[in-house]
């Protein structure tokens, strides 16, 4: 049978992207639909612009620091207007790029959403293109808990394009996404109340980074509310008032309400039951979202109808951007490069850009003693104040922490929160990878001075 396209991709997102760049380069005739602006959740609603308001939350911080070091500093004010749209215009500066590299690779961008057909069919504003092979990678989209009020929140998607600064922000939501525009939003000056269900932010990641960070935010400024739920939201005149679970507990009123309690696999419209795609129970967690459905997919990404694929975030496996890349890249080598191989999922690192910001990689302290016991795990920790800050006053702390087999002195997993923990933790990524043991880190001679060499040096 002869087909339009060797390879038909469905979203043009970090996975879409370097799929089809890569299986073109082998020689496959390959398009590729989107929908919405080139480049997916990470450069048009995600990472980037995210990183960009990191950045530029810091700068408050800075001023006050200079202080300390004999600078006179005056009075600064944010633009909020040239901010946001800043930001805008290098989100589509960078998404004209992507399409550039498309047309470079010589990969077809079709416009338009797609949807399944048959396995070998998808239909794009009502024109039907075959390939031989389809790949999905349509990501995740934000997501609001079904409860009264809701239609008046924001998520992620629109917390880019506000046209003012908010006054008070209140955030729902314990994960990075929840823990990252909190830190954001209190370092560009407005006041943050982040209301999380349990004890502590972050569930998953090691324990040290969970409460270094959220020491450190609480110590920013930021006002959160434990062990409490938003249970509805009404418009009052002060603003957005929402009511909490706990009997006694005061309503929070703010003048924007960011819902950031999770994401789910952007299946909708695809209709996979067309091709017979197989779907799996998305790990979406919380009130309303036990619906939540990811593609189901083997080792090598492909779904329950061999010739169709999926990698990324519709696939619910490690929602990260590098990783859908990499996902993406394993399928092209796998299928078109005469290259099986698989994606590993292990060792991958990661980072939580709020503020105190944090980086890790590898197993957790629990993971290591849940799989070896109490006595099989040796950890080495350290904590103490950067040298940037003793001028400053500020009483910033930074924590670093390996976790190590005791039996076999491999590096299982290394932890960090504090001052460019993401930038230090992709180096000590590539030991924890190689399998470094730490007479290897001990051996290893320290920049100083500098934060980093407290990893060579813990005893």
């Amino acid at each position: 049978m002869t087909f339009d396209y060797d390879l038909f991709v469905i979203g043009a997102g970090s996975g879409g992207l370097a799929a089809s760049k890569r299986a073109a380069s082998y020689g496959a005739k390959v398009a590729i639909a989107e929908n919405d602006l080139v480049g997916g959740t990470c450069v048009i609603r995600g990472c980037v612009p995210k990183k960009l308001m990191v950045y530029g939350s810091h700068f408050p911080a800075l001023f006050n620091h200079a202080a300390g070091y004999g600078w006179k500093v005056g009075d600064a004010e944010l633009d909020w207007e040239h901010f946001i749209t800043s930001i805008d215009k290098e989100v589509r500066r960078l998404s004209q790029l992507h399409i550039n590299f498309l047309e470079k690779a010589g990969v077809t961008l079709i416009p338009g959403r797609a949807t399944l057909v048959d396995p070998h069919t998808v239909e794009v504003d009502e024109r039907k293109i075959t390939a031989e092979k389809i790949l999905i990678a349509v990501g995740g989209r934000p997501v609001k808990p079904d409860l009264p009020g809701m239609e008046y929140a924001i998520t992620s998607n629109e917390i880019f394009h506000l046209k003012e600064q908010p006054k008070h922000i209140a955030i729902i939501g314990a994960g990075y996404i929840g823990s990252e525009f909190a830190s954001i939003m209190r370092g560009l000056g407005s006041q943050v109340t982040q209301i999380i269900r349990k004890d502590l932010i972050l569930k998953g990641f090691d324990e040290d980074i969970r409460t270094g960070i959220q020491e450190g935010m609480v110590n920013h400024g930021i006002r959160i509310i434990q062990n409490n739920v938003v249970t509805a939201v009404e418009q009052v005149p002060e603003g957005l008032k929402l009511s909490l679970s706990e009997e006694n507990a005061e309503p929070v009123i703010a003048d924007v309400f960011l819902v950031a309690t999770g994401r789910m696999p952007n299946i909708d419209g695809l209709a996979l039951e067309n091709a017979d795609v197989d779907v799996v129970a998305s790990s979406i967690e919380g009130p309303g979202y036990s619906t939540a459905k990811a593609i189901a997919v083997n080792e090598y990404s492909q779904t329950s109808q061999p010739n169709i694929f999926a990698v990324g975030d519709v696939t619910d496996r490690l929602n990260l951007t590098p990783v859908a890349i990499g996902e993406g890249r394993a399928f092209a080598d796998s299928e078109f490069g005469n290259n099986r191989r698989e994606f590993s999922h292990e060792t991958v690192p990661t980072a939580i850009f709020s503020n105190p910001e944090a980086a890790t990689v590898g197993w957790t302290e629990a993971e290591a003693k849940a799989k070896l016991g109490d006595d099989g795990v040796k950890i080495f920790r350290t904590r103490f104040r950067p040298m940037y800050y003793s001028l400053t006053g500020a009483q910033e702390k930074t924590m670093m922490k390996l976790v190590v087999d005791a039996n076999t002195d491999k590096v299982l997993g290394a932890h960090m929160v504090g001052d460019s923990a993401a930038e230090i933790i992709q180096g000590i990524a590539i030991a924890v990878k190689m399998g470094a043991t730490k007479k290897d880190f001990d051996a290893t001679v320290g920049i100083h001075p500098s934060a980093a060499e407290e990893f060579v040096t813990m005893r």
